[in-house]
This record gives structure tokens, C-alpha cells and sequence, in this order.
């Protein structure tokens, strides 16, 4: 057993955590050389940083300002919110033909396309078909489009020019059709010198296509596009190769309101409904009203931080403005986001917002608030919403990003990138229970390759995920195990089958620690790749007595370090006089014919070696400990006599002749009526975990201790 002591009293106490990221600095170096790098990493539990490279200054953060926009809706709005779309008639109806206005009010609604609906026309459909159940077939009259829920410029500034002709960069409107975007497919002609066939998807008459590209030999590929700043035409140029099968882009839409105004009209005959412009035509009373939703408020929230779509936010923002601050605005909204930083303890200037995206490169924020944000988002009571609403690995914009993550559950983040910015931000969720907020941020990244920026953040998040989930793989080890044995009840028949299943398992020194939660021993926490004499025991006791395989990993703690405070300084050193002693689990047996002998174990210097400060009552001072045990030649009677009464699996602890020692070894002996007792135990010799007589182990022994303690086990 490793010769290592437990504290009583300890001044200076190792910080909380010790997540050695000494190292991350250097490799963004190596790989993105002239970059400026930033990380906070916090405790939601506690909420102290535990982190921070450059974490107060500030840094573009690109689409992870996605997560202050939807902290704020989240916060602010019901669950059940749903941005709406009214339409009400106001006129007559005569003889199939309604007479007056169709109004149709748009409240910053994002979901009119083909995202959760076969059909992008669907909800349209939908209206046309409820003027249609009054049994209207021709309107005479107009469609007014009332827009009057955004204030101010829609089109969102400061944006870098060529974001406004990518689909990325569609305007917004609080009326919105297909992503306010259009499919444009090509494909060759025919025959070579002919121009390429063009078409607009959806085609409801607004957009106008100048198709200007020329067919040529082979596969040959030259093609061009243009969009005209303010109209919505679209100019093809350039060439394609007769051989090429055929080509689509996706570009956005200019004055979207007209776009919805066209397709409105265009499901309107679809639906078999005539509508004749007319003026002049008394709008009347209203006969009739309708609302539409295209999707809820959590459906949204998964659009803008799983799958990063500038449009669904940009449209949050503004609602959020409308709902909360009477104005539907970029102002609204950022007048609504300082309210919700304020609420939540946070300085608004350490967040610079120009949008509700993240597209515009004068939004600025520093990783330390960004951490206080996602961790006061994880306490709050619509918190797991918020989570749940992030990307991951195979997920959304984690589709395609750190998927050799063995165990991608653990984590959840949004990310990040324009121009020379590129950001990692979200959660990261611990083996000890606590969830870390974290914030990764790599700006001026000069002419470095987009493609290793990204690689850099994935790797370093990955480190993160796996250091503070150290050997994650034995905790799922003994979930299978404990559920393996979930049907086995009673505490010694438990720790029979646990002992017996961990046989074989390979022995080495002191293979745990502290982890990421201590400074002197950072070994795993949890770990049966091997085991020593203490921690098979540790192992299969903790097996034995949780209650479900969700608190293993606790009652693994719970055993091994007292008050199951995990710290160097709480751990249970010494197997009789602290492992024992102060176990709430375990007491030592009585034996007829046993005897106490008293030592002093050398605390105060084997800490000092530590740099740690040891004291007993405030008195830096080791103390005498009584220590009970059975003699030697009285324990090898026993283990060779075949032992009566019902089944008992006990533990033993056999004495150290050396007087700084309590005991060299550990394990359990397993008591069947009937049969010799029989030690299962780790054995240093046979380097595995063994089952061996108890006599036989004892004889091995002869004249190297002085006898044994038992204890039982409590449940």
C-alpha cells in the first residue's frame, strides 16, 4: 500500500481545480503563429474561474454572440412563445368573391420555408385555405402587408459588404418567406455555345434571373453571379461544361417584403383563390381573423445555436425589442439585452453588440463575462433549455467538428467564425459533477488556414472535455458492471459478486488521485485499468453499496476521501488509522485473543514534504493512534479452519511490522459456511487481482507482520 498520509487539519489548502493549460499557449503558436488567443474556463458550481488566458480583453466573438441573444429570449420570454402572423379580412363576401382588404401583419416570424414542413409554401397554404373555407374564390380588392412590428433600418449594418449577397446574410423582415433566399439552379444546354439552363426555386414571379452563362466543352467550369444591391435581380455569367450535370446556389432575396407579397399571391392560386387588384374597393368591417405560427420558441433557439442561422437570430433580436422594449429594432434588441446583463450582475460595457448574430465584426466581448454568462444561464431556472439548445459533436455546426470524441455527451458548445475571428464557446459537463462554462476565442488569425483554426479549438476543448472526465471509461466500466449486478440484493452477497467479477484485473501502484480537482496527485479519479490492494477495494465496495449506477462515481468519493471532499489533504491515507477509523462504511471486528499496540505516524513531516501545513487541535503535531489487531499465529488458525455460520464478505488489513506503518495490504475475505475463508485481494506479486486460501496467503507472510485487523462492512 502506498506509504501516504491523511490530514486532519491542513492550512493552505490546494485551489479547487488545476487544469494545466500551460501547454495550450504554446501549441496555438506552433500552429497559428501571430494569433491572439483567449480562454476562461469556470465552475458553475461555485462560479470561480478556474481559467483565464487573455480572459479581459476583448475579442470578436462571431456566431457565439448567439448565445447573449438567446440567454436574453430565454430569460424574457414564456416557453411557449411562438412570433405570430395575422391575417384578417375586412370587407364582404358576395357570391364566392370577397370585396376589400386582406391585412396580413407579420411579427418577425423566421419559419415560413421548407425547415420543418415538406412545402416552404405550407403555412401560406395554410392562410390562402382559411379565406378559401369562407367560400371565397376570387378577391377583389388589396393585400395590405402591415409591417409596422420593426422599427428603423431591417437590413443589418456594419455587416462586411459581402455578407449581404451570401445566404448567411439574408434581410430580415417581419414578414419572411423561404429564408427570404431563392434556389438558383443551372445546367448546361444542350449543345456547346448554347447559353446554360437557369431557374429560381422557388419561382412565385419576384425574382429576375439574367442568365448570361455560356455552354462549353467538357467539364470546364467558369461561372459568375451578381445581385443587384437593391433589387432583386440576379445576373449568371461565365461558363459550364457541357459534361457537368448541373449546379445550385442559394443567394438571398432583396426587399423581402415584396418577396412574401409575391409568394402570398402565388399560394393564393395555387389554392384556386383569383385575386384582381382592385382600387377603390370599401374595406369594411373585419369578418374575419386568423393567426399562424410556423414553429415554437425552443424550435427556434435550436436553429440559432445548434445550426447557427444568422436569420432566426437577427429575427430574435428584433422581437425581442418589440416584445420588451416597444420597438422592433437593433436598438429594441440591445436595449433589452443591457436590461437582461444588469438583472443577471453583468457589466453590459464588457459586451459590445451591433446585432443579434455576431456577423458584424465591431461586436466585441471579454471570456471572463462570457463565462459568467453561460454560467449564470446553466443556474437559471430555464437553464437546461438553454443547454440543450447548443451544438455538439455530430451536431448541428458540431456536425462535422471533433467527432473522435469518444464520449461526445460530455460537452455541448456553439460556434464561431468570420473573417480572422474564430470562437468555441458553451459547456463542458465533469466526471465530479460540475458543469464548466467555457469560452475560446482566436482572433487576428492573419492568412492561417480557416481549416487549422478550427482543428486548434477542437483539440483544445477536447483536452479540456478529457482531462476533467479523466478515464471516463472505467466509470462506464462499473455502470455496466453495477448493472450487471442490479439484481443481487444484500451487501455481503453484492460485494461477493463485485469482488469476484473485478478477478483478473491488472495490478499497479497507486493509479488514482485527484485529477483535475488537486495539484499534487492528477492520476484519475476512477480508474480499473488496474487496481492496488486499496483501490480494488475502494472499487468493489463502492459497486456493492450504490444504490443506482448514476452514484457510483459519489460513492466512490464518499469512500475513499472523508466527508468525500476530493483534496490530497482528505484522502484516506493510511488503511487502519483514517481509511477505517473515520470510514462511516466500515468498523473494525473485535477478534478473540487480539491486542492494541500504539504508533505515531510522522504527519507533520511527510507534509511538510508536500509544501502542505499539517496540525492536530491547532498544534502543528503528530499524535498516537491505538491500533487493533489480531496476532499472527491466532489469524492463521482461524484462516485455516472452515468457518461456520451465514456468508460474510469482511475486509482485512494486515499490520506492518515497520513502527511510521499501519498496515501494507489490504482485501476481502469471503466467509462460506462450511469452506476454508478465502482472500480476494490485489496482488503485487501475481500482479492481477487473485482469490487464494486466506491460509495460504497468510503463510506466505510468516515473519513478516505481526498479525491482522478484520472489518465488517456497513450498510
Amino acid at each position: 500500500m502506498k506509504k501516504i498520509l491523511y490530514l486532519i487539519c491542513l492550512v493552505a489548502v490546494a485551489s479547487y481545480a488545476a487544469i494545466d493549460v500551460d501547454s495550450f499557449q504554446v501549441y496555438v503558436d506552433s500552429l497559428v503563429p501571430g494569433s491572439r488567443y483567449g480562454l476562461s474556463v469556470r465552475s458553475v458550481k461555485s462560479g470561480k474561474e478556474l481559467v483565464n488566458i487573455r480572459g479581459e480583453e476583448k475579442f470578436t466573438p462571431a456566431s457565439t454572440l448567439k448565445t447573449l441573444t438567446t440567454a436574453t429570449a430565454i430569460h424574457y420570454l414564456p416557453l411557449d412563445y411562438e412570433p405570430k402572423t395575422y391575417v384578417s379580412l375586412n370587407g364582404s363576401v358576395q357570391k364566392g368573391t370577397f370585396y376589400g382588404s386582406v391585412n396580413i401583419r407579420g411579427e418577425g416570424d423566421p419559419n415560413f420555408s421548407g425547415r420543418y414542413y415538406a412545402d416552404p409554401f405550407h403555412i401560406l397554404y395554410a392562410m390562402a385555405d382559411s379565406i378559401g373555407a369562407l367560400g371565397v374564390d376570387t378577391i377583389r380588392g388589396t393585400v395590405d402587408l402591415d409591417t409596422s412590428y420593426y422599427k428603423g433600418p431591417w437590413k443589418a449594418q456594419h455587416w462586411r459588404k459581402n455578407f449581404y449577397d451570401a445566404w448567411y446574410g439574408a434581410e430580415i423582415a417581419p414578414l419572411n418567406f423561404n429564408d427570404n433566399c431563392v434556389v438558383v439552379r443551372f445546367k448546361p444546354a444542350e449543345k456547346e455555345g448554347g447559353l446554360a439552363r437557369a431557374e429560381v426555386i422557388p419561382d412565385v414571379g419576384y425574382v429576375t434571373l439574367k442568365n448570361e452563362m455560356t455552354t462549353v466543352a467538357g467539364k470546364k467550369k467558369k461561372w459568375t453571379w451578381s445581385l443587384d444591391p437593391l433589387k432583386p435581380e440576379i445576373t449568371l455569367g461565365g461558363t459550364i461544361g457541357i459534361k457537368i450535370d448541373s449546379v445550385q446556389l442559394v443567394l438571398p432575396v432583396r426587399n423581402p417584403i415584396g418577396f412574401f407579397n409575391a409568394a402570398f399571391i402565388y399560394a393564393l392560386k395555387e389554392r384556386g383563390i383569383t385575386y384582381i387588384p382592385t382600387k377603390g374597393v370599401p374595406k369594411g368591417i373585419e369578418i374575419a381573423r386568423y393567426e399562424f405560427s410556423a414553429a415554437s420558441f425552443l424550435s427556434i433557439l435550436d436553429e440559432i445555436n445548434q445550426r447557427s442561422q444568422n436569420f432566426h437570430a437577427e429575427a430574435l433580436f428584433r422581437n425581442l425589442g418589440a416584445q420588451k422594449a416597444g420597438e422592433g429594432s437593433v436598438e429594441g434588441g440591445k436595449a433589452v439585452e443591457q436590461k437582461f446583463l444588469a438583472e443577471m450582475g453583468l457589466n453590459a460595457d464588457d459586451f459590445e453588440v451591433w446585432d443579434g448574430c455576431g456577423l458584424s465584426p465591431k461586436n466585441k466581448l471579454k471570456p471572463s463575462m462570457e463565462t459568467q454568462l453561460l454560467a449564470k444561464m446553466a443556474r437559471h431556472p430555464k437553464g437546461s433549455y438553454y443547454i440543450n439548445s447548443f451544438a455538439g459533436p455530430g451536431l448541428g455546426t458540431g456536425g462535422k467538428r471533433q467527432l473522435d470524441m469518444p464520449y461526445p455527451w460530455l460537452t455541448r458548445f456553439k460556434t464561431g467564425f468570420i473573417g480572422e475571428a474564430h470562437a468555441l464557446v458553451g459547456y463542458i459537463f465533469t466526471m465530479d459533477g460540475d458543469t464548466l462554462s467555457v469560452a475560446m476565442y482566436l482572433n487576428e488569425t492573419g492568412k492561417n488556414p480557416d481549416a487549422t483554426c478550427k482543428d486548434v479549438l477542437d483539440t483544445l476543448w477536447t483536452r479540456l472535455v478529457m482531462k476533467t472526465n479523466d478515464n471516463y471509461s472505467s466509470l462506464l466500466e462499473m455502470k455496466k458492471l453495477w448493472l450487471s449486478g442490479q439484481n443481487i440484493h444484500g451487501l455481503y452477497a453484492r460485494l461477493d459478486y463485485f469482488t469476484k467479477a473485478l478477478k483478473g484485473k491488472p495490478y499497479r501502484l497507486g493509479p488514482m488521485g485527484e485529477s483535475y480537482l488537486g495539484k499534487i496527485e492528477r492520476k484519475p479519479l476512477v480508474y480499473l485499468d488496474s487496481v492496488d490492494c486499496v483501490t480494488f477495494v475502494e472499487h468493489a465496495l463502492a459497486l456493492a453499496r450504490s444504490p443506482h449506477e448514476d452514484s457510483l462515481f459519489w460513492e466512490l468519493q464518499r469512500i475513499r476521501y472523508k466527508e468525500g471532499r476530493i483534496s490530497y489533504a482528505y484522502r484516506k491515507h493510511f488503511m487502519v488509522a483514517d481509511w477505517i477509523a473515520d470510514s462511516k462504511y466500515s468498523r473494525i471486528i473485535p477478534m478473540t485473543g487480539d491486542t492494541t499496540i500504539q504508533r505515531t505516524m510522522p504527519k507533520v513531516e511527510f507534509f511538510k514534504e508536500k509544501k502542505l501545513k499539517y496540525t492536530y487541535n491547532g498544534e502543528q503535531k503528530d499524535v498516537p493512534i491505538d491500533i487493533r489487531y489480531l496476532p499472527y499465529e491466532k489469524a492463521l488458525e482461524f484462516a485455516q479452519k472452515p468457518y461456520e455460520g451465514p456468508m460474510m464478505v469482511i475486509g482485512v488489513a494486515f499490520i506492518a511490522k515497520a513502527e511510521k506503518l499501519d498496515a501494507t495490504h489490504t482485501g476481502f475475505v469471503v466467509l462460506k459456511n462450511g469452506e476454508i475463508p478465502r482472500l480476494r485481494h490485489a496482488s503485487s506479486l501475481r500482479k492481477q487481482v487473485v482469490e487464494q486460501p486466506f491460509g495460504e496467503y497468510l503463510e506466505s507472510r510468516r515473519g513478516k507482520l505481526p498479525g491482522v485487523t478484520f472489518f465488517e462492512f456497513v450498510q
